[in-house]
């Protein structure tokens, strides 16, 4: 006989509640750096943008720096602790591949029996997991989700390195996500390009470091092939992005792509032809690149400084390994 099973109740959209975050306690300058890499600070600053860059301490891991932004978001949004219903972490260095990072910070936020898990979509991450707790609210599976994207990268950092190392710090931002009567999550435009896999990877795998046949896995990259395609294809996902949001460039009061370089974001600004209005994140300068930390720890910055308000409307853009890329039209909380 066949059976019919019941509708699923949704919610008509999601909304970004609020904020945290955390960056690491150090301040690393660049002439902390250049002497490996035989270079000078008004090289880096030329190249990247970056002037200086938070690290962690030793002892201050990826969990606690998830932590903190954590604790501010739920503490900001206002939410009964009881209804967050789903915590998702993105993030590429939490030490341990299994049991997720996500399990680990239910228990400690004590929300043990919560959906919990991590997923590894690196500077495009957070934007994934935005994506998916809009998924998980209007389909009716979680009344509020926390998402977090949270790195301490300096764990796989070659000082020797001209490619990316000089770039990455460490930290976490989060995000409070829950129903809206009315979407303030515009639809995720996301996907990867596999035909450049390792323009941004690992020197050697765990089981190579085991077997004795490479060192500690570190970051590198083809910088060069990750300018270009993040210029061209950012910006014709962007504008598709505001399409399926049924808004033009014009519409755009904040923009939080991911803080890679900052010639990458001055033009991506170009590219769309962002108005001299337009509030754009440049978090890089001070904080360098975070990978999944990046956009939320940037929009928080904004917002704490006054320079993007309540009701503005923010797209963010992360795209990195993989090369996986994700975004979303945002309406401030």
């Amino acid at each position: 006989m066949a059976v019919s099973l019941r509708p699923h109740p949704t919610v008509p959209g999601s909304q970004v509640l609020a904020y945290g975050a955390a960056r690491g306690d150090l301040e690393v300058p660049n002439d902390d750096l250049v002497g490996p890499i035989d270079s000078s600070d008004e090289w880096i600053r030329k190249r990247t943008g970056i002037v200086t860059r938070t690290r962690a301490s030793k002892d201050v891991g990826v969990k606690d720096l998830s932590l903190t932004a954590a604790r501010e978001a739920i503490e900001t949004s206002g939410i009964e602790l009881e209804t967050l219903d789903a915590i998702i972490v993105s993030t590429i260095s939490f030490p341990y591949p299994t049991p997720s990072l996500a399990t680990l910070l239910a228990g400690e936020l004590g929300r043990p029996d919560v959906i919990a898990y991590d997923i590894s979509a690196a500077c495009a991450g957070f934007c994934y997991g935005i994506g998916q707790a809009d998924a998980l609210i209007r389909s009716g599976s979680a009344r509020n989700v926390l998402v977090i994207g949270a790195e301490k990268l300096s764990d796989f950092v070659s000082p020797t390195d001209r490619s990316i190392s000089f770039l990455l710090g460490d930290g976490a931002g989060a995000a409070v996500v829950g129903a809206s009567q009315e979407p303030k999550v515009g639809p995720t435009v996301w996907g990867s390009d596999g035909d450049n896999w390792d323009t941004i990877r690992m020197t050697g795998s765990l089981i190579d470091f085991r077997d004795g046949t490479a060192e500690w896995p570190t970051l590198e990259q083809d910088g060069r092939t990750v300018f270009r395609w993040a210029v061209w294809h950012t910006a014709e996902k962007v504008r598709e992005m505001l399409v399926q949001s049924g808004l033009t460039v014009e519409d755009i009061d904040v923009f939080a792509p991911h803080q890679a370089n900052m010639r990458i974001i001055d033009e991506l600004a170009k590219q769309l032809g962002l108005g001299d209005d337009v509030v754009i994140a440049r978090d890089i300068s001070e904080t360098g690149n975070t990978s999944a930390a990046s956009i939320p720890l940037a929009t928080h910055r904004l917002i704490e400084e006054g320079a993007a308000k309540s009701g503005d409307v923010l797209v963010q853009f992360g795209f990195g390994a993989g090369l996986a890329y994700a975004g979303q039209v945002l309406i401030l909380p």
